[in-house]
């Protein structure tokens, strides 16, 4: 169903945005990145938005082998991209380890490429370190998750390499449309069960109505 809407959007939108970016650097020298692939972009920057400590989330691509990829090029799975948001955090507020933590729970990482209705390589369960202890806390992670999964978790842990940034409109997506349909059947349900199990914290919504 997304895959539909999301069509739908983006040849609506085509004339109102700029050309992709791409960007792998850390914008201050206090605060370091995560970038992570767990289903729609839509989804977990909505949920990453929600934790004290994160300055910023960026919805693009990352993974694949074209550059400056379009999202529909993207939605055709022949890029090689995955749908991935990358998370500047303050690590004197939250730490790695915590983002892993909310990254478990706020996706099922036990389905290869797919999460729900979204099925293809761009919807596969990722984390993209950016340094050795970044792996090394990954790995870890991993594991002690792997506890609370009967089926095995097939997150693929790689390296960092390019992330482009998504088109406009797909920036802030749930908070400036939050009553679309996608937002309503798929994100609100899961910002409200991850807000009652207090592994986020409630948003107020900006757009939308």
């Amino acid at each position: 169903m997304k895959q539909i809407i999301c069509c739908l959007l983006a040849v609506g939108a085509l004339n109102l945005t700029a050309p992709a970016q791409s960007t792998n650097h850390m914008n201050s020298n206090k605060t370091e990145l995560a970038t992570f692939g767990g289903g729609c972009f839509w989804c977990m920057e909505a949920v990453f938005e929600r934790l004290p400590g994160v300055k910023s989330v960026t919805s693009g691509f990352a993974g694949g082998s074209t550059a400056n990829p379009t999202y529909e090029q993207v939605c055709s799975g022949a890029t090689g991209h995955a749908e991935t948001t990358q998370i500047e955090f303050d690590p004197a507020k939250i730490t790695y380890e915590k983002l892993l933590d909310v990254f478990w729970q706020a996706h099922n990482p036990t389905t290869l490429n797919q999460q729900g209705a979204d099925v293809g390589t761009q919807y596969r369960s990722v984390i993209f370190y950016h340094d050795e202890a970044q792996k090394s806390a990954a790995e870890k992670s991993k594991a002690e998750a792997q506890k609370n999964f009967k089926r095995p978790i097939v997150t693929e842990i790689a390296p960092f390499t390019k992330f482009y940034k998504a088109e406009g409109y797909h920036q802030g997506y749930y908070d400036n449309n939050s009553s679309a349909p996608y937002c309503q059947v798929v994100i609100a349900p899961k910002l409200e069960k991850l807000e009652k199990e207090k592994v986020i914290q409630t948003r107020p919504q900006t757009g939308g109505k």
